[in-house]
């Protein structure tokens, strides 16, 4: 005859299956927080490529004149895996500008902000220079 004692408690098959079990459960948890990790990883990289895409056209905008061509530079202190390049070229509309900065992360692309800038063409004059810094004088004349 068995006693009572000799039958509690849980055999090896069923701990076995418990453990089995717990170990899928704790498998896709892990997986789910490097996931959620990396996407926020992502996040932070587009964000502040966004941040300093603006922050480039701003400062552009601020200038209160363009020049056509490419410009480029690297982020500032604690940017330094970030490098952007700025495009500005002449539209058929007289003194409209596409003007499109390309952020990229350690050489891949991540972000790109282009826009329309309005710069009022020049007065007709009799002087053809062409020099972006001769445009920029013209234009402090005309405003004063």
């Amino acid at each position: 005859m068995k006693t009572k004692l000799a039958e509690a408690g849980f055999s090896l098959v069923e701990v076995m299956c418990a453990i089995a079990i717990l170990s899928i459960g704790i498998v896709g948890l892990v997986q789910g927080i490097a996931t959620a990790l990396r996407s926020s990883k992502e996040a932070e990289i587009q964000t502040t490529a966004a941040l300093l895409a603006s922050g480039q056209m701003e400062t552009f905008r601020a200038e209160n004149f363009v020049v056509e061509g490419e410009t480029e530079g690297d982020g500032d202190s604690g940017l330094d895996n970030y490098h952007w390049k700025q495009t500005v070229t002449a539209t058929s509309v007289d003194g409209l500008y596409d003007v499109a900065v390309q952020v990229e992360h350690s050489g891949k692309p991540v972000y790109e902000l282009r826009t329309l800038l309005f710069d009022a063409p020049l007065l007709p004059s009799t002087d053809t220079s062409s020099k972006p810094k001769d445009k920029l004088r013209e234009r402090e004349k005309r405003r004063m």
